[in-house]
């Protein structure tokens, strides 16, 4: 088929065009439709999925013009995605790698456009899922193993968790993300591991590459391999090295940059393992010496959307972000809250910090809560309790 018809289609795949600031998910008939046509199984990420498309039907002609997105005019996404295709699979005449099915190093320097809404972010041309992007569309989950109570515990903890009120947290946290048009992906918890609902901690996603920790805490080791495996089908696995360690806890993505930080879980040597990967993607990265006084660095900062932080009192100092364009700075007292998970505008967060919850009102956002009171037990924040995948 030629591209026309793909260029003449795409906008009925997707959907309406969406009002400034909407935020339904573009992804659910374009998923529908590509699925429909036997690509992209297990795959939910519309661009990537139309890489595949593209890749799986046609022939590729280095000559052919992409109509509707030459020159200046270069609004059309699906336009704009073919011509990266091109770049990438025909530059300097070459077919260039590709892996797993995806294609590998899809960059076109020349693109740098913040439309559809949905995809708000693009960095180097770069697109990585939950993060450049924001468009959390899927997110990989664990359910909560029946050995919680033995869960790690140093800092919130005040008595053992209960594990059936966490199962239910965690089903009112998953409907919380599907309510934000995340499809959420359930693993079964995994025995001898009171920690593993925490994906979070078990893989960074840069672009189409999925590093694989070695995690903090020896408790913990042991957890990557059911994740890895899982995430092979659309990731190129990158496996940390021995004597490096790191938690994706302590990962915010800001912008341009991974702000990473060196903690009790993640060592020099894991931080600029990452950093090395995010190098190769485009992506900067600041290393941040996290105090004593929390976990991760995820448990007192997030980047809800783009130029903005929010961040926990008592636990980092405004020199340490004086990159951001804004800063909201919670209250000690419920720092706890600092740690966000958002879609554009709307927020989720922990339930019960009532100046939090004012102060994100205030800063613009919509909000939802979860109950995170059993998770907190275990020095768990929202954040910890998936990985976006897509």
């Amino acid at each position: 088929m030629g591209f026309e018809p793909l260029l003449r289609d795409f906008p009925m795949l997707l959907g309406p065009r969406r009002e400034e600031g909407d935020d339904v998910p573009l992804r659910v008939p374009l998923v529908d439709r590509l699925q429909g046509v036997g690509v992209g199984s297990g795959v939910r990420h519309p661009l990537r999925l139309l890489v595949r498309y593209v890749l799986a039907h046609r022939p590729i002609d280095v000559d052919e013009v992409v109509l509707g997105g030459g020159g200046e005019d270069r609004a059309d996404p699906t336009a704009l995605l073919v011509e990266g295709v091109l770049h990438v699979l025909h530059a300097g005449g070459r077919a260039r790698a590709v892996h797993n099915g995806w294609v590998a190093d899809f960059r076109n320097p020349a693109i740098s456009f913040r439309a559809p809404n949905r995809y708000e972010r693009v960095v180097g041309a770069r697109f990585v899922p939950g993060t450049f992007d924001r468009t959390r569309g899927r997110a990989l989950t664990r359910e909560v193993s029946p050995e919680f109570v033995e869960a790690v515990s140093d800092f919130f903890n005040t008595r053992a968790p209960d594990y059936d009120a966490a199962r239910g947290a965690q089903e009112a946290y998953f409907a919380a993300l599907r309510a934000h048009g995340t499809d959420v992906v359930t693993l079964p918890a995994l025995s001898g591991h009171p920690d593993c609902s925490f994906t979070e901690d078990v893989a960074v996603i840069i672009d189409d590459k999925a590093v694989i920790p070695n995690l903090g805490h020896p408790s913990r080791d042991g957890e990557q391999d059911t994740i890895a495996e899982f995430l092979a089908d659309d990731f190129e696995i990158h496996r940390m090295p021995a004597g490096a360690t790191l938690d994706g806890g302590d990962v915010v993505f800001y912008d341009d940059r991974f702000l990473v930080g060196v903690s009790t879980r993640t060592n020099r040597g894991g931080a600029d393992f990452l950093a090395g990967h995010a190098k190769q993607a485009g992506i900067g990265t600041q290393i941040f010496e996290v105090p004593d006084t929390t976990l991760h660095l995820t448990t007192v900062c997030s980047s809800p959307r783009p130029g903005t932080m929010v961040a926990a009192q008592g636990h980092l100092k405004p020199e340490d972000l004086a990159f951001a364009e804004e800063v909201i700075w919670v209250p000690n007292e419920e720092g706890y809250a600092a740690n966000t998970i958002a879609y554009g505008d709307r927020i989720i967060i922990a339930d019960g910090y009532p100046k939090a919850r004012r102060l994100m009102l205030d800063a613009g956002f919509s909000i939802t809560t979860v109950d995170m009171t059993e998770f907190r037990e275990v020095d768990a924040s929202l954040t910890c309790l998936s990985v976006f995948i897509g």
